[in-house]
């Protein structure tokens, strides 16, 4: 009898066990994706990891202001997010490697990886302009692109976008690299010390560290690559920024949870356009918005200035994938193999709009771009 029980008790722990088994299947299912989130009517939730280029710059907000409203979960996704170190892995390299799912980024990643053989693309769009600026010691003299020769330009990191970035607002201008010396100066208090201490003459930084430089002195604003019209007169049209990248074969095999990241951002984006800059600030983390270099008022009145970079529906803007396509032709990246209509798409917005009930505000790209 005790022999008989024991028996039982195993064979009814194997049944639990290939429950469980199933369950997991399941989980790890959807084409080989993650777990059947909300979207899907299991209960279970899909697990996505994305790392994000900067989680506390303002150009990159929605990605932690979708956690904050509790947005990825009402889609049925288990997000970690995490945040590019600097001197460390970029966020682009980290998903590109699949250390991570997803990078938060700028699209323009997708035409160095494309033509590279990498297959990465952009599911949707955040930012309509780089949210940038070029800030320049007073006594450097630089208030446009020409005026970068000669000069020490500081770079996020060499390489970066914004190396790339720095290399085609000068090229427009017809300053080549070699005319200009590039520096690594960081971000944040790293980028404010390369100026302060004349390591650089200029370094191309976003908010809140625009506002850190101007209230400390140190720097003003000399080119304007922050806002759309800015963006439009310095590089010469829609120049979209911040992005979702992913492999196109996660992709391919995780739609549910692509359509249910894409859905929690796009709602964010909505919620952006309908909310002050106030409101943001009070439902992101408190060290977001404060630290030793700005106040929250500091971050309130620049995320009130700066706040039209964000596009309000995830769609790619018309032309945007053309300017990009330009840039990188101007300072010499063959992307003659390159299919402008691989590097993005719109399905996942629209279908997202569709599921909130609304029309894109925001004129598509062709496949053209």
């Amino acid at each position: 009898m005790k022999k008989r029980t024991i028996l039982a008790t195993l064979a009814a722990g194997a049944v639990a066990l290939s429950m469980t088994a199933c369950g997991s299947s399941t989980s790890a299912g959807n084409g080989g994706g993650a777990a059947s989130g909300g979207a899907t009517g299991s209960g279970q939730m899909q697990t996505v990891k994305m790392m994000v280029g900067g989680i506390d710059k303002q150009i990159y907000l929605p990605y932690k202001l979708a956690e904050q409203l509790g947005l990825y979960k009402k889609y049925g996704i288990d997000m970690q997010l995490s945040t590019e170190q600097d001197g460390g892995v970029g966020a682009e390299d980290a998903m590109a490697s699949g250390q991570v799912d997803m990078a938060g980024a700028w699209y323009l990643h997708t035409f160095d990886f494309q033509s590279k053989g990498k297959d990465v693309i952009d599911v949707v769009q955040l930012s309509g302009a780089p949210g940038e600026r070029i800030m320049c010691s007073p006594n450097a003299n630089v208030h446009s692109g020409a005026d970068i020769k000669g000069k020490k330009m500081g770079v996020t990191d060499l390489g970066s976008g914004t190396d790339t970035l720095t290399q085609f607002v000068a090229a427009k201008a017809g300053v080549k690299k070699s005319d200009y010396a590039t520096v690594k100066a960081g971000a944040g208090a790293t980028a404010i010390a390369a100026i302060k201490n004349g390591l650089a003459d200029c370094v191309m930084t976003t908010q809140p560290t625009v506002t850190a430089m101007e209230s400390k002195g140190v720097a003003q604003s000399a080119i304007d690559l922050a806002t759309t019209d800015g963006a439009t007169a310095a590089v010469g049209g829609n120049w979209p920024a911040a992005s979702v990248l992913a492999q196109s074969s996660w992709v391919k095999d995780h739609e549910s949870a692509v359509q249910g990241v894409v859905n929690a951002l796009v709602e964010t984006m909505q919620w952006i356009k309908t909310h002050s800059a106030q409101e943001i600030a009070d439902k992101l983390p408190a060290d977001y918005t404060a630290n030793k270099n700005i106040t929250k008022d500091d971050y309130v009145k620049a995320l009130t200035q700066d706040k039209g970079q964000f596009l309000p529906d995830g769609i790619m803007p018309a032309g945007g994938p053309k300017t990009i396509a330009a840039m990188e032709t101007q300072i010499g990246m063959d992307i003659s193999k390159v299919t402008v209509g691989n590097t993005f798409t719109n399905k996942y917005a629209l279908k997202a709009l569709d599921t909130l009930g609304l029309k894109p505000t925001t004129t598509p790209a062709g496949a053209d771009g």
